[in-house]
């Protein structure tokens, strides 16, 4: 196996056992941030910063990585400090502590995700780059499985905590960090000229209009948390003790299934039927789920909503960055 081969494998398995560790994470820390006595304004209020930091960080993080020619110390330092703010969390002792560890933890998804994404491109050839980040893409996937039903088990069938929970996804984090270490960066001259040009002037008229819907979508876009919260709420009313927690980490576990099993397939239809229409078909289908979750009064359509939220993201995820991908001109790509 060629080093460029190894560079791919050697991500999957870092990314796999970083979703492990988070998937485990996601589905209790909604309940987890109540039961500190947050609201659920505070919910989503944590929620929406720690999206909002990585986001903006990954513009940044990719052009540093391309500015001194390194993706590997960005890549390392962001999975460290993901870890390192996992650790932290089964200590909080209040929501205000989770308010700052949270977004903590998203820092480093925003440091790590665009010089990883550029290592994977830079270390496949043209011809099997697709094949590279599918690789990439079903690893991330199958982690993020397992990750929340071993929450699952963990708390339903072994009695554990929210906080040993936690805990057991913080170790499982730092057994990625070590695995970073044989990666290797591909030789790449620094560019000491780039300058970092956040404008949207540059790119084309589509291209704008594309991103002016996405960035609508996002600001209406309900973080997760919204929906693991508003089950947790209405079980409450049905049931007593661990159930009333394990119900909603369960209907998590159903959104990661579908999600999983949809993606594939959602990407070949945005290819067959074109990006516009399968967007669209997604944007549709999240406000039908809004909608659906503020009227859900039966198990049944819960674990209907958790599904077809998996298949909306399945819907939109993959096409809006194939469709930006499409739209933006070879020396704007990343820019854009």
């Amino acid at each position: 196996m060629n080093r460029l081969n190894i560079n791919i494998v050697l991500l999957g398995i870092v990314s796999f056992l970083t979703d492990v560790s988070s998937e485990m994470m996601m589905p209790i820390l909604p309940m987890f941030i109540v039961a500190l006595g947050g609201t659920a304004f505070v919910v989503g209020l944590i929620g929406g910063l720690g999206d909002s930091v990585s986001s903006i960080l990954q513009v940044f993080s990719g052009y540093w990585s391309d500015k001194h020619g390194k993706r590997k110390p960005f890549v390392f330092l962001g999975y460290l400090t993901s870890a390192i703010s996992k650790l932290f969390l089964p200590l909080s002792v209040v929501w205000q502590h989770v308010l700052i560890l949270r977004p903590l933890e998203r820092v480093g998804k925003g440091l790590r995700t665009a010089p990883r994404d550029a290592l994977i491109a830079d270390s496949a050839e043209a011809k099997i780059r697709g094949l590279a980040f599918g690789i990439h893409r079903a690893m991330d996937s199958g982690g993020a499985v397992l990750g929340s039903i071993l929450a699952l088990i963990l708390f339903l069938f072994l009695g554990l905590d929210f906080r040993i929970i936690l805990l057991v996804s913080a170790i499982i984090a730092f057994f990625a960090l070590p695995i970073i270490l044989p990666v290797k960066d591909l030789v790449k001259e620094p560019n000491k000229k780039l300058v970092l040009q956040i404008s949207l002037k540059a790119l084309p008229k589509k291209l704008r209009l594309l991103i002016l819907i996405m960035t609508v979508f996002a600001l209406g876009n309900f973080t997760y948390m919204f929906f693991v919260l508003r089950a947790y709420e209405f079980f409450s009313e049905l049931y007593v003790g661990a159930m009333v927690f394990a119900i909603p980490i369960l209907l998590y576990v159903f959104f990661n299934l579908a999600y999983t099993f949809f993606s594939i397939p959602c990407g070949i239809l945005s290819d067959k039927l074109g990006r516009k229409k399968v967007l669209l078909t997604g944007y549709l289908l999240f406000c039908l789920v809004c909608l659906g979750f503020t009227l859900a009064s039966s198990t049944p359509i819960f674990i209907l909503l958790f599904l077809l939220y998996g298949l909306t993201y399945a819907l939109v995820d993959g096409t809006q960055r194939a469709f930006i991908s499409d739209l933006a001109p070879p020396e704007l790509k990343g820019t854009a």
